[in-house]
């Protein structure tokens, strides 16, 4: 089990950018997939992007063309550019990951998760 860790939230404007962060305390190499969620107030978690562990990627049909997943196993880290943002963006941004074989890590099971970072984009 690894500890995971958000950094890179803040308040911005509509049309600006964050470059979300997330370091694991142990190897990500071996994880089947990362994933990164939020969640806004009254409304459910939802899946925002993936990274399989063969660095296949998959995005919430939202965000496509906006929101970049990357991750580089030798820093132990994944993250997450995020561009024109919108105020719908807005909420509490998670990351999050399985070692369980999925075919699809969007819909993954997820166990271990980080203590979230929170996203505001104001217009």
């Amino acid at each position: 089990q690894v500890q995971l860790v958000e950094s890179g939230g803040g308040s911005v404007q509509a049309g600006g950018s964050l470059r979300l962060s997330c370091a694991a305390s142990g190897s990500i190499a071996d994880m089947w997939c990362m994933g990164w969620f939020r969640q806004a107030p009254g409304k459910e978690r939802e899946a925002v992007a993936s990274i399989a562990r063969n660095d296949n990627t998959k995005y919430q049909e939202s965000v496509k063309g906006r929101f970049t997943i990357s991750k580089e196993n030798t820093k132990n880290t994944l993250y997450l550019q995020m561009n024109n943002l919108k105020p719908e963006d807005s909420g509490m941004y998670y990351c999050a990951a399985s070692t369980e074989r999925s075919r699809s890590c969007l819909t993954a099971f997820y166990k271990n998760w980080g203590q979230g970072i929170q996203v505001t984009v104001s217009s």
